[in-house]
């Protein structure tokens, strides 16, 4: 069943093969086995792709969910005799908050945990959870997916951000509408892009553009610290530059929304180790964050149910 289990989730027998730790020949030899004493035909083969009949999908959602709660039960007495143990493979976006906070966390989840191994994918890109095996991944917007689990951990304050130097140059934008006569550092050259400002009850959207733009929050940076315009940035990746005088922030008594951050797995039952991870991360990550720009971007805790949403697949999107 487990070995089934594997192959379907993974629509491929060499890569069933390389998680289970066992040749394909004989993985493959196994389910012809096992589907010769059920007498059905659960997964059609080419050479080119793996595609589960009718049959192989019904038993599939069946014995999916009986080989977790299997795998959990096992999971849960390892972790009586000895704690949560394992290998640990987490996905992550490159963003200098992460680097600086994310870190953070890793490093003292990893004292507490002698029998883990962690490993941080920081990856730019869509992520195949179940493909790729990671266990869970930290995500900066709401996954597209909707078969994954989310829980939300916080929101990061977010602001918009410009060099003394180009301020000296241009001068203070005196309102949100001022911003359309300024240089902005946009995520798309040609497109419409739209600043929505926020302050109490009182929203302005503002559309800007300007002579440069850059798909990356790292070089956005690097620009605006260049003099080269104004940007919107997390308030905790530029926490630094503000406070060596770098950078200014720019309409301060104005907000941006602010960017939620989701835990995500492909599952509500998880193995301990994967569990004891959430749970640490939940407590301590918003506090971190909060306490990196000194309380003043918008973090919120949030309960473990609240952020979650119940969805079957494997694939996030930052």
């Amino acid at each position: 069943m487990a070995l089934f289990v594997e192959v379907a989730k993974q629509k491929s027998f060499s890569k069933a093969a390389a998680t289970l730790g066992m040749p394909i020949s004989s993985l493959s030899r196994r389910i012809s086995h096992f589907e010769q004493v059920v007498g059905l035909r659960l997964l059609d083969r080419t050479t080119r792709r793996l595609v589960l009949t009718s049959y192989g999908e019904a038993y599939l959602a069946q014995a999916s969910r009986l080989v977790e709660e299997a795998q959990q039960a096992f999971d849960n007495l390892v972790a009586e005799a000895k704690g949560p143990s394992g290998f640990l493979k987490i996905a992550a976006p490159p963003d200098l908050w992460v680097l600086q906070h994310f870190s953070r966390i890793v490093t003292e989840f990893a004292k507490l945990h002698e029998h883990i191994r962690v490993h941080v994918d920081l990856k730019p890109s869509a992520v195949d959870l179940l493909g790729d095996n990671y266990d869970l991944a930290v995500t900066l917007e709401e996954p597209r997916e909707t078969s994954l689990i989310m829980r939300k951990v916080a929101e990061v304050g977010n602001g918009l951000f410009a060099s003394p130097t180009y301020l000296r140059a241009r001068g203070w934008p005196g309102g949100p509408h001022a911003l359309e006569n300024h240089s902005a550092i946009v995520p798309i050259q040609g497109a419409g892009t739209t600043w929505s400002l926020s302050r109490g009850d009182e929203t302005v959207p503002v559309p800007v553009n300007g002579p440069l733009s850059c798909n990356s929050a790292n070089l956005a940076r690097q620009l605006a610290l260049a003099g080269q315009g104004i940007f919107s940035a997390h308030r905790l990746s530029v926490a630094r530059d503000v406070a060596n005088g770098r950078l200014e922030q720019v309409l301060p008594e104005w907000d941006l929304p602010p960017t939620p951050v989701y835990i995500v797995t492909t599952s509500r039952l998880l193995p301990a180790k994967t569990r004891s991870f959430i749970d640490f991360a939940m407590k301590q990550l918003p506090a971190m964050l909060a306490a990196g720009t000194g309380g003043e971007a918008l973090m919120r805790r949030t309960g473990m149910p609240a952020g979650e949403a119940s969805r079957p697949s494997a694939a996030a999107s930052w």
